[in-house]
């Protein structure tokens, strides 16, 4: 077999008794002598360090299994049509990626509608099986470098951060003071970053820089055809986000250097959405100029019609508070009784962010309008429990009344149409039964999660530079069982196995993912004693034995 070094593994079989807990510490012991060496400023053994981790066995082998396990992607294919590996195939891919591909393959360029507006179509670009697992290689390698680099209010495409991060560290930096904010967004950001500018800020390992350069001109593939890539990072690659955080990287260090400790001037970022929150008009309006010049340097723009300044407290230009990653943000007038300051911060979900949610759920509802009860239940479920567990995280607690409020007359309808002769009070009685004192929309067995049983929990920001690197596991495995992203059923499993897998018992890390799984295979028993916490690659591998 071709690209194999001799004594590796070749046959179906040794995929499965890989050490794979051996290969993970062995990466991130590496990783963290990498962050260690960047942040004694020991530029030499940081490249000789990432120069073993590109060599290293047991980092191309989690790079394949990354793409071929653990990714949500992994079934998309690219220009090659291939979208499954076998295990002989991962094995003779972990041997390929002992030398870089020269000349890296198309992407395949695929649309999909933007969350924030259906009507518009995002463009995705996917690569190829191979290169997207030499770009979870070069990944491994780069992100520990990183990460000592970005900015303390870089929040977006980080492992260990999140957008309610972004939004304590808003919130914790008008509640003394009401402010001026520019709510900003950079013009289709991923397609229109310099290649020239983002390599010479990458400015990494000559093999990097090379297949880095490879990634970005290799072209797009739509309708038959093969166009020349002159600008931007393709969407979909794995290496695409911290891409697109090199070339962002600098905006917020520029702009408060430049106005010093008088004129205070906070720049918090996530992916390609920012905000610049100072207390003087005229030194935002200066602000907003240097932003602008700043990435222009990129090659990126404001998009106008989603950039404005606003105040937090009073009414500017028509609009008073903002909204950020579907948060409505803003100071509300109070009494001295209630708040000594005259004013109160409140973050609430945005009416934009309910709109549209209410939509997909009444869309979800006339999709089922040939379907039972039960089928209607476990399709509403998970997209109620994670909106609600997105937005747990501020004051909610009217908005998920409300939410429950609307949702009822929407299965209202859906009830009338599926018994069109039957009474109101027939209808009621039949998907709404009492129990307990409450009417719940249920079958019996199953039954519809409401927005308001949610609890309400304040987030904590994650601290200045804190990284995953940094090998302080009790903070970050007490993190994780924080996240207001994880459903309560993956938080309590993560208290009570201690931050570790049951399977392989390797730490969780913030960028793995998480599935529940039933030890006796029977999903509608959901006792805890039933119920342990895997990996996603561990979960395939219960199965694939019991199969087997």
């Amino acid at each position: 077999m071709s690209g194999l070094m001799a004594g590796e593994p070749t046959r179906t079989e040794d995929w499965k008794i890989l050490p794979w807990k051996k290969f993970q510490r062995n990466v991130f012991r590496i990783q963290k002598r990498i962050y260690q060496a960047q942040i004694r400023g020991d530029f030499k053994r940081v490249r000789g360090l990432q120069r073993l981790l590109l060599r290293s066995y047991s980092a191309r082998c989690l790079a394949v299994r990354q793409v071929s396990q653990d990714n949500k992607g992994k079934k998309t294919p690219g220009v090659d049509g291939l979208a499954r590996l076998t295990p002989p195939q991962r094995i003779r891919m972990v041997g390929q990626l002992r030398k870089f591909s020269p000349s890296p393959a198309p992407i395949r360029r695929v649309y999909i509608p933007k969350a924030s507006n259906p009507n518009e179509r995002r463009p995705l670009g996917i690569p190829i099986m191979h290169d997207r697992a030499e770009q979870a290689l070069v990944k491994l390698a780069l992100e520990p470098e990183w990460e000592t680099r970005f900015e303390p209010n870089s929040y977006g495409f980080r492992p260990g951060r999140s957008p309610h991060d972004a939004i304590e560290a808003i919130v914790s930096n008008i509640c003394h003071k009401p402010k001026y904010v520019l709510e900003a967004d950079i013009e289709k950001c991923f397609d229109r970053i310099d290649h020239q500018a983002l390599l010479a800020k990458l400015n990494s390992l000559p093999i990097i820089n090379r297949q880095v350069r490879g990634w970005l001109k290799a072209g797009i593939f739509e309708d038959g055809e093969v166009f020349p890539s002159e600008a931007g990072t393709p969407q979909g690659g794995i290496v695409s986000p911290i891409l697109a955080n090199v070339a962002l990287h600098g905006l917020e260090t520029t702009i408060s250097n430049a106005f010093g400790k008088k004129h205070r001037v906070v720049v918090i970022r996530f992916a390609d959405d920012f905000v610049i929150i100072c207390e003087d008009l005229a030194t935002l309006r200066a602000a907003q100029v240097l932003a602008e010049s700043s990435l222009a340097l990129m090659g990126l723009a404001l998009k106008a019609s989603k950039t404005y300044i606003t105040h937090t407290l009073y009414e500017h230009e028509g609009h008073i508070g903002f909204d950020f990653l579907g948060f409505t943000v803003r100071q509300f007038p109070m009494s001295t009784h209630h708040s000594k300051k005259g004013y109160k911060v409140i973050v609430k979900p945005s009416k934009r962010a309910q709109t549209r949610h209410l939509e997909q759920v009444e869309t979800l509802i006339q999709t089922h309008r040939g379907s039972n009860q039960t089928a209607l239940i476990a399709a509403l479920n998970p997209r109620i429990r994670g909106w609600t567990n997105y937005h747990r995280t501020c004051s909610a607690k009217r908005t998920f009344n409300r939410m429950d409020h609307q949702l009822y007359w929407k299965l209202t309808k859906w009830a009338k149409w599926q018994n069109p002769r039957k009474s109101d009070a027939w209808r009621k009685q039949r998907y709404w039964p009492r129990k307990r004192n409450r009417f719940d929309f249920s079958d019996g067995k199953a039954t519809l999660a409401k927005y308001a049983d949610t609890p309400i929990k304040r987030h904590v920001k994650v601290q200045g530079n804190k990284t995953p690197f940094d090998g302080d596991w009790a903070y970050w495995i007490d993190r994780l069982g924080r996240d207001p992203s994880k459903p309560r059923r993956v938080v309590t499993l993560l208290k009570r196995q201690e931050g570790r897998c049951m399977l392989c018992g390797l730490r969780f890390m913030s960028e793995d993912h998480l599935e529940v799984h039933h030890r006796d295979g029977n999903h509608n028993d959901n006792m805890p004693a039933n119920l342990v916490l895997l990996h996603g690659h561990c979960h395939d591998e219960v199965h694939r034995t019991k199969r087997s």
